[in-house]
């Protein structure tokens, strides 16, 4: 992060678009375009049918980033034709803004109701706000804004006025939704594969390890089919990585696997993830007494 001078906000915008290369090239392009933006990683799942882009700037190029890639994304998806295991609720979904550097919660909360209002204002999609920046009690919880997704929030929008969207509306945009922009810390989007076809499973083991369900505290989980896989999946947000890192979610799930008498196939890091959490990994699998940053060779260098 040499390059960048002062506060740096990383932003994890997650589409829905996750087969047609053309428009998620084109999307993760317009986030590319905008002058002191860094992308970090770009991660598309067919069966999800959802594109995970990271990308990291200064406050006002995360601002330009993030309204050039929703630009394209109202321009190139329609939710009206879109199929795909992974809730949503816009074209572009959901837009998280995380402090990385010099930068304060805070910070990320203005800049996310800066950028909600901006969508709307500029291009017509309806926004909610979620995490720090939520301006309700009930609206911190992604899954409480987001409910079943788009085929439901827009029937529900129109009878409902506590369902309405924060900025616009107060219908939904009729091919792109709405979209749930926040501000949150860093979280680690880790799934498991299951070697099963059942989603029954998948989903009492996603029950059993979340927090929702009195399982592991700061620890999401659903159950979904990998058609394409051939196999089912208990996919995981883990948001507090100060309590749970990724082995501690892996063992849980095999544990809860095995005494339903199912393997596991392997396990999935969607996005990026703190070093901390590796770090903790590592000691935790292997029982190390110590791991610290200045045993690895690479950041000695």
């Amino acid at each position: 992060m040499k390059e960048f001078k002062g506060p740096v906000i990383e932003c994890v915008p997650n589409f829905s678009e996750g087969r047609d290369k053309h428009v998620i090239e084109t999307i993760v392009n317009e986030i590319d375009s905008t002058p002191n933006v860094k992308i970090l990683d770009v991660h598309s799942d067919a069966d999800h049918n959802r594109s995970v882009v990271t990308f990291i700037g200064t406050p006002s190029s995360i601002l330009e980033g993030a309204i050039s890639g929703v630009r394209a994304a109202v321009r190139l998806i329609d939710l009206r034709k879109h199929k795909g295991v992974h809730p949503r609720l816009g074209a572009a979904d959901v837009i998280p803004l995380v402090p990385i550097r010099d930068a304060e919660m805070n910070d990320c909360v203005q800049l996310a109701r800066r950028l909600a209002k901006r969508i709307w204002d500029e291009l017509q999609v309806p926004t909610y706000l979620y995490g720090a920046a939520a301006l309700r009690k009930d609206r911190e919880r992604l899954e409480k804004v987001r409910l079943k997704g788009f085929e439901q929030m827009r029937v529900l929008v129109k009878k409902d006025k506590d369902k309405r969207p924060d900025f616009g509306g107060p219908e939904l945009h009729p091919t792109a939704g709405a979209s749930i922009v926040g501000a949150r810390p860093p979280l680690i989007a880790f799934n498991v594969n299951l070697a099963s076809r059942d989603l029954a499973l998948a989903r009492n083991i996603a029950e059993a390890v979340r927090e929702k369900n009195s399982g592991l505290i700061g620890l999401k989980a659903l159950g979904l089919e990998l058609k394409s896989k051939g196999c089912v999946q208990v996919s995981m947000n883990i948001t507090r990585t100060d309590l749970v890192t990724p082995y501690t979610a892996y063992r849980k799930v095999v544990e809860e696997a095995e005494r339903l008498g199912v393997d596991v196939l392997g396990s999935e890091l969607v996005g990026l993830m703190p070093l901390s959490s590796l770090l903790d990994s590592t000691k935790e699998a292997v029982r190390l007494e110590s791991l610290t940053r200045d045993r690895i060779i690479e950041l000695n260098l």
